[in-house]
């Protein structure tokens, strides 16, 4: 797990020049210094709590539910280890559903094994899908596995069928989310290719998988590939050499996205460079900006920028909030009916979590709690309850506080 001398999961460390360097590692260690010294994890009406104490995993990164009917969760270590266990607040133990660390390199900060998706029919053909980064060469591999026949609790791992690899120029910003859309497509969440600053211009490169959410149609096979494209993607049948996978660019690195259960909109979190951080609901063919714009503001040039065309975030915010966004879920659960119809994100830096409303005018922004917690994702179960998973090891949970 990190300390407060290594670097953050989503690589906030880039900087231009060393005078905001060093000030940017002050603001950062005197954040940690009083986040070591508040033994709570509760703020104002809200407290976040252990879902499942008796549990502990190394860097958990990933939430999923089967959707199979069956009352289980299952939680992605970053090392190539997939665990379930049943969803019950005094569950004992957990247990292997995947171990493919033998597969995956996680020797960079920010690669490992970072994505699960269930098929929507898994409870019938058994497919799930994961994200994970592989070295020599290095790259980004989404898979798909199947559950072993004989046992509903442990996954066949020699039934690799590798559907899509990304070559990746850097060990940072590789994205990292695998999630099925109401469309039944598999959307894919991949960063810019990492270093700093997007110097290999992916961001605004139609004719590269990095820096976009990808969307695909695992269910069909085409011209060699172990997917197809969707007929509606933006770009499908283009002439220019546009990657007709793209389904949005602009991103620099989306870390976590998901889809509203009620309204089907696709939000996303995208990690900043040095200044902002920024919420993104994300639609078809849209451009979000990146490495023209760093969240709503100018990044290169870094004044007097061309925003014509470029999608503005939802919100955003600066250093004095947070250094990395963990993007959540829009909240339809039932045990905080407060929060309903709120998206519910984090920072992972500083352990911030707010709820944010953007039906309103003005966007209603609220914050829930100030932890001291490494907030790495969030996921939900079967009955659209929200988790979080911190790299302490624990899954949280958001609760009302009693009066």
């Amino acid at each position: 797990m990190p300390g407060p001398s290594m670097l953050t999961f989503m690589d906030y460390k880039d900087t231009r020049g060393n005078m905001r360097a060093r000030g940017f590692i002050m603001v950062f260690f005197m954040t940690v210094l009083l986040a070591m010294s508040c033994d709570s994890q509760v703020s104002g009406s809200y407290e976040i709590v252990k879902a499942f104490p008796s549990l502990e995993f190394t860097r958990p990164v990933d939430i999923q539910h089967p959707g199979d009917g069956t009352n289980r969760l299952f939680v992605v270590e970053q090392r190539g280890v997939i665990n379930v266990f049943d969803n019950s607040s005094n569950v004992a133990t957990s247990s292997v559903f995947l171990d493919i660390e033998d597969r995956v390199n996680d020797g960079g900060n920010e690669e490992g094994l970072l994505g699960l998706a269930f098929h929507p029919d898994y409870e019938n053909n058994g497919y799930f899908y994961v994200y994970y980064s592989a070295d020599n060469p290095r790259r980004t591999v989404v898979s798909r596995y199947s559950v072993d026949a004989t046992d509903a609790g442990t996954a066949n791992r020699d039934s690799e069928l590798v559907i899509l690899e990304v070559g990746q120029p850097f060990g940072n910003h590789n994205g990292g989310q695998v999630s099925f859309g109401p469309d039944g497509y598999l959307y894919v969440g991949v960063g810019d290719g990492g270093s700093g600053g997007d110097p290999l211009g992916h961001g605004q490169n139609l004719s590269t998988l990095l820096g976009t959410i990808l969307r695909i149609d695992v269910d069909s096979t085409v011209a060699g590939k172990n997917y197809a494209i969707p007929p509606d993607n933006p770009f499908a049948g283009n002439s220019d050499g546009y990657a007709e996978e793209i389904f949005a660019y602009g991103l620099r690195n989306p870390w976590r996205f998901s889809f509203d259960s009620e309204t089907e909109q696709l939000w996303t979190g995208d990690v900043g460079q040095n200044d902002l951080e920024e919420i993104d609901i994300v639609e078809s063919g849209k451009n979000y900006g990146w490495n023209i714009q760093e969240g709503g503001g100018c990044y290169e040039p870094s004044s007097g920028c061309d925003k014509t065309g470029l999608v503005q975030p939802i919100i955003d915010y600066g250093r004095r909030s947070g250094k990395s966004v963990t993007g959540g879920f829009v909240y339809r659960g039932s045990a905080v009916n407060d929060l309903q119809g709120y998206y519910i994100y984090a920072d992972f830096v500083t352990g911030r979590i707010w709820a944010l409303n953007a039906s309103l005018d003005p966007v209603d922004n609220k914050e829930l709690a100030d932890t001291d917690l490494r907030i790495s994702s969030f996921g939900v179960d079967a009955s659209n309850e929200l988790y979080i998973a911190s790299f302490d090891g624990y899954i949280y949970q958001i609760r009302k506080k009693a009066n």
